[in-house]
């Protein structure tokens, strides 16, 4: 007997011959004393059509009620998806994120999980059913309904088969497993069949939509093993945990390739060179909930300013630019410059760490497809490098190609 936590997205009940199939295969796959439980996330492009319809009634819609707005979305999927085990034969319950027992912050439109109390899953669960619970949403202690971000279904899974203390968390997606690259762009890319929690949160981070980087973040921190595998063909994916078991994975010094498009470069302009004044641009930033990723502080053409350059999500820029317009009579700055055709490629691996020639590695496969770098960051896992957006794709088979050559 196994208790599981399965993660379907949109794209797997987008319509109800989606649906069905979903729940065809969930069936076959069970073993008779095997509980399940499975996360949604809201149908198709349910939360986009949301997000276009709240834009049309208020310019500057209130994060809580875009959250009550778009929780909505779930709460379809999951009592579709109900009612088709049910048709089936099989007892099936649905609960909202609330009901499951995810309590969160009140962190609207970007909440963070706290705890789940599974209890009421427990009970459904030990009456025979099958589980279906809405992904990407919560119960703040305030009692206002909370939602996670985008990819949050991820989080929530992970979550609640922490708090299951699952056998296993299966988050299912349109690729059959975490690639060294993206195969859509990249042809030559290689399921691994592993890859630590560290890893994978690095990629996650840097651009990998496979997983969400706080769902590797939960999964780490409570030792849940993430089999991420593929909705439509019953193949073997790639198991995310604390420690290869695998003497091929361990091979590997750079993990994986990974591009980023939605993000945006911010340069204020003319900052004075006194301390404290980075300070003040990224507290202010943060107190918004804005994060920030590549920084880079270079002298300007006025003597004793300083140029403060940073990248944050594209969806964050005009907040940010907002932000960084309300500080600047009192700071001094000249200006704020903004640019958004901008992408971030990443290589990534725990073993670049004491491996000398990755960064020139790098720095030569995207120079030999004259490729200009306009920021450079590093940790010690990971080298980032922002681009040109029109130039992602040729940059990301250039260095996937450089490190993970065909194989003879």
């Amino acid at each position: 007997m196994a208790l599981l936590v399965k993660k379907f997205g949109g794209s797997s009940v987008a319509t109800p011959e989606k649906i069905y199939h979903l729940v065809d295969r969930v069936l076959a796959e069970k073993k008779p004393d095997d509980r399940i439980v499975i996360v949604v996330s809201a149908m198709g492009d349910t939360t986009d059509d949301l997000v276009t319809l709240a834009g049309r009634v208020s310019r500057h819609m209130p994060k809580r009620e875009m959250d009550m707005l778009l929780a909505t979305g779930e709460q379809v999927s999951i009592a579709l998806l109900a009612a088709a085990f049910q048709e089936r034969g099989q007892k099936a319950v649905s609960l909202t994120g609330p009901q499951a027992g995810v309590r969160t912050n009140a962190n609207h439109t970007k909440a963070g999980i706290l705890e789940v109390k599974p209890d009421r899953i427990l009970k459904e669960l030990d009456d025979g059913n099958v589980v279906v619970v809405a992904g990407f949403q919560g119960l703040a202690d305030t009692g206002d309904i909370t939602t996670l971000g985008r990819g949050g279904s991820d989080t929530t899974a992970v979550a609640v088969a922490a708090g299951l203390k699952a056998d296993l968390c299966e988050i299912y997606t349109d690729v059959d497993g975490v690639y060294t690259a993206d195969p859509r762009v990249v042809p030559g890319a290689r399921k691994l069949k592993e890859i630590t929690f560290g890893d994978m949160l690095e990629l996650a981070r840097l651009g990998a939509g496979v997983m969400q980087p706080r769902a590797v973040e939960y999964g780490e921190h409570t030792g849940v093993d993430i089999h991420v595998r593929s909705t439509f063909h019953n193949v073997e994916g790639t198991i995310i945990r604390r420690n290869y078991t695998l003497e091929a994975e361990k091979e590997y010094v750079v993990r994986g390739v990974t591009s980023d498009v939605n993000v945006a470069k911010i340069a204020v302009r003319g900052v004075k060179d006194l301390p404290g004044v980075a300070f003040r641009i990224f507290d202010a930033l943060a107190k918004v909930n804005i994060d920030v990723d590549m920084i880079v502080q270079s002298a300007s053409a006025v003597p004793e300013k300083n140029d403060i350059t940073f990248t944050c999500q594209k969806a964050d820029m005009a907040d940010a630019v907002g932000v960084l317009e309300t500080l600047k009579p009192d700071m001094g700055f000249s200006r704020v410059d903004m640019e958004a055709n901008v992408a971030k490629v990443s290589v990534v691996g725990a073993g670049m760490l004491g491996n000398p020639g990755i960064a020139a590695g790098m720095f030569g496969a995207l120079a030999a497809k004259n490729i200009n770098l306009i920021i450079i960051s590093t940790s010690e896992i990971s080298i980032s490098c922002l681009i040109p957006r029109d130039q992602v794709e040729i940059a990301v088979n250039a260095v996937h190609d450089h490190f993970f050559p065909e194989q003879a």
